[in-house]
């Protein structure tokens, strides 16, 4: 490594940043464990389709041959001394439609999670976005307010030469003294601000302790300032990634309380079992095998059943308001965030035009007070007057890139 480059920063582009957020950030990581947990779910679901078999051991020592359970039920069975095993095998034929709406609302519930790992990606990219326009924003209001300080202390020096030869007042130099001052007040306020827009974007790229970078200035200009925004409002209903969540659950909703209705309905099954007994009372076989069809329909349960049912629904009837909601929300969003993009390119021209008009400003101030037509007070002004116009514009065009990557946000088109 060459000497004098061992403390130089990492560079870092906004496209690494966003993928070291989604590396790194934990928000993401637990969406994603949710997600595939849910996945899990839609297996367990689909689990009653297939056979289940259990395996049992028995040994039993019965006080004679003529011993009966004669309490505890209504059968009443024979106990034999017996040591045995076997296999027992059920297989669901046909529920209606209860097991096959239950896999299905835990599919959309998957697909539900799914699309909550996307909503909290593209929260992340936003904040990725946000927090590297804002350390580069503080850092251009940085190098404003070193320029300012750097311009502000050749004038004292230069006014201070002129005082000391009688060809300035000290008055001049005092302005100038205050003049500077302020100027080292903006800086130290820059530098802190760059500090702590470098914090919170080490956060936002899940590192826990503050990491510092050299950005490098984005290339982003493709600014959705157009004069018809229902394209953006349509593209948000049918690409926001919650929109699409709350429509997968209000269909999981749905798909549950058709299962819960179906729980009303008979059960088919087939069961089959076999299995051998290798030392047993004399009354029975060596081994044994039986199979058969078993019907179970609920005939009266308090009322479960129909209580299920109808919050199943209930909460689906919710799912459907919620969704409504959101999606008014969501053309609200748009049309504010479309608004604040145009609204930030139209100051951007304006401050670039003020900013022209101040240094015109400043260069005449100068011009006039070296050749002794004004007083440091008009010059001061043209100061501060241009360093403010500065601030304003490097505001203005960061702005635009902030309000733009809210608004791709706010249509479900960031990136």
């Amino acid at each position: 490594m060459a000497e004098g480059t061992t403390n130089a920063l990492p560079m870092l582009t906004l496209e690494e940043a966003q993928q070291i957020a989604l590396k790194n950030h934990p928000q993401i990581a637990a969406a994603n464990y949710l997600a595939l947990a849910a996945g899990e779910e839609v297996k367990e679901a689909r689990a009653g389709f297939f056979p289940n078999a259990n395996l049992y051991a028995n040994g039993v020592l019965a006080d004679d041959e003529g011993t009966r359970i004669l309490a505890g039920g209504l059968n009443n069975p024979s106990v034999y001394d017996r040591a045995a095993g076997g296999v027992q095998v059920n297989q669901l034929i046909t529920d209606f439609g209860k097991t096959a709406n239950l896999t299905a609302s835990s599919k959309y519930h998957a697909q539900a999670e799914n699309q909550n790992a996307n909503q909290t990606k593209e929260q992340v990219l936003l904040q990725v976005q946000v927090g590297y326009f804002s350390v580069l924003e503080a850092q251009a209001v940085l190098q404003v307010a070193q320029q300012t300080v750097d311009t502000r202390q050749l004038l004292l020096n230069q006014v201070s030469v002129l005082a000391s030869n009688k060809l300035r007042s000290d008055l001049d130099v005092s302005f100038a003294r205050v003049q500077l001052g302020q100027g080292r007040l903006l800086l130290q306020t820059a530098q802190n601000n760059a500090d702590d827009a470098m914090t919170s974007l080490s956060t936002v790229l899940g590192y826990r302790e503050p990491k510092q970078f050299q950005l490098v200035e984005s290339s982003q200009t493709n600014f959705s300032n157009t004069n018809d925004v229902s394209e953006l409002v349509q593209t948000a209903l049918t690409q926001r990634p919650e929109l699409l969540r709350l429509r997968d659950e209000q269909e999981s909703a749905v798909r549950l309380a058709k299962s819960q209705r179906d729980s009303r309905l008979p059960t088919i099954s087939a069961v089959g079992v076999a299995g051998g007994a290798p030392y047993h009372n004399s009354h029975l076989d060596d081994q044994y095998a039986a199979g058969g069809v078993q019907l179970s329909l609920p005939l009266f349960a308090g009322g479960l059943y129909t209580a299920r049912q109808h919050e199943a629904e209930l909460k689906a009837e919710s799912e459907n308001e919620l969704l409504r909601s959101v999606e008014d929300n969501v053309v609200r969003d748009v049309h504010l965030a479309w608004l604040n993009v145009n609204n930030a390119l139209g100051q951007l021209t304006t401050t670039d035009e003020l900013m022209r008009n101040a240094a015109e400003s400043y260069d005449l101030a100068e011009a006039r007070y070296k050749i002794g037509s004004s007083s440091i007070v008009e010059l001061s002004q043209a100061q501060l007057a241009l360093t403010q116009a500065q601030i304003a514009d490097t505001n203005a065009r960061y702005n635009v890139l902030i309000r733009q990557a809210n608004l791709d946000y706010e249509t479900g088109t960031l990136r």
